[in-house]
């Protein structure tokens, strides 16, 4: 379905959303009607009206270890907003938050049941008090209370519930996914039920879609170099990043192999986008 141009948007913003959206295979680019043009911008200014303690959940198991995409984008985010004067927290549950418990603020969060993981919830947000909650790539509950991942397997007992920081905090939130079963995706929930995937109900203020969540993460940095007229892409390498969590566990998501790729792309699609990003961001 052709996007509408909302004439209130610059070129810039919609161009930023082709680009994260493009190589589309899971459907988000047929979804993309129902999420308001501009988002990337939106969420970039919503980043940068809340300065501060900002939790960024992050993490999606895959057959006992967790999937590079998401936490490339989520450490990538981490380093631009740490250099930009905030305060970055991981909150995530074992494996990667062991992995990213070395070297980078982090919450672990402990996989219990929902009920029991709403007191762990409320303390973490007393004890925080975030002005910013962001999710990238993380699953999202489902009506049934359960989480699926893309092959409609159930999850549940592999996750924290990391939803509830969504439900229960009094700050903004953002949620970056890809496929329609992760943390946000409530807010366009008629439109991704209609794709084959078991979508969640858990909302956000600002949901961002692309094709591969860290490309949402990469649009949002695009959008953040607008704003600030400063080129944020230079804070972080993600060829660094990706060896970082390979080597320490991490798998393609689609494939399952221990390699330096996201969701079946080879590294070097996602480093083109970039490439394509910054250059929008610099004119």
């Amino acid at each position: 379905m052709p996007v509408k141009k909302d004439n209130s948007m610059k070129d810039g913003d919609i161009s930023i959303e082709d680009i994260i959206l493009s190589h589309g295979a899971r459907g988000m680019e047929r979804v993309r009607s129902a999420v308001p043009v501009g988002y990337c911008t939106r969420a970039a200014k919503l980043i940068l009206a809340n300065k501060g303690r900002t939790l960024i959940g992050t993490g999606f198991p895959v057959g006992g270890s967790f999937e590079t995409d998401g936490p490339i984008g989520a450490i990538a985010l981490y380093r631009v907003l740490e250099r930009l004067g905030y305060e970055p927290i991981f909150g995530c549950a074992p494996p990667i938050s062991k992995v990213l418990g070395d070297g980078f603020r982090t919450l672990e969060v402990p996989i219990r049941t929902w009920q029991a993981t709403v007191e762990i919830v409320d303390k973490a947000l007393a004890g925080i008090r975030p002005s910013l909650i962001i999710s990238i790539e993380r699953p999202g509950v489902t009506r049934d209370g359960r989480y699926y991942n893309m092959h409609g397997e159930d999850i549940s007992d592999a996750l924290a519930k990391f939803d509830l920081f969504f439900n229960r905090c009094e700050c903004a939130t953002i949620a970056v996914g890809d496929g329609g079963n992760e943390i946000g995706m409530g807010n366009i929930y008629d439109e991704v039920s209609r794709l084959d995937i078991t979508p969640s109900v858990t909302t956000c203020d600002e949901l961002v879609i692309a094709t591969v969540s860290n490309w949402g993460v990469y649009g949002m940095i695009a959008a953040m170099s607008c704003e600030l007229h400063r080129d944020l892409f230079r804070l972080f390498d993600p060829v660094e990043i990706v060896r970082h969590l390979v080597d320490r566990g991490a798998v393609d998501g689609k494939t399952g192999y221990a390699e330096c790729s996201e969701d079946g792309f080879p590294l070097a699609v996602g480093l083109t986008l970039i490439a394509r990003l910054r250059e929008l961001a610099a004119g």
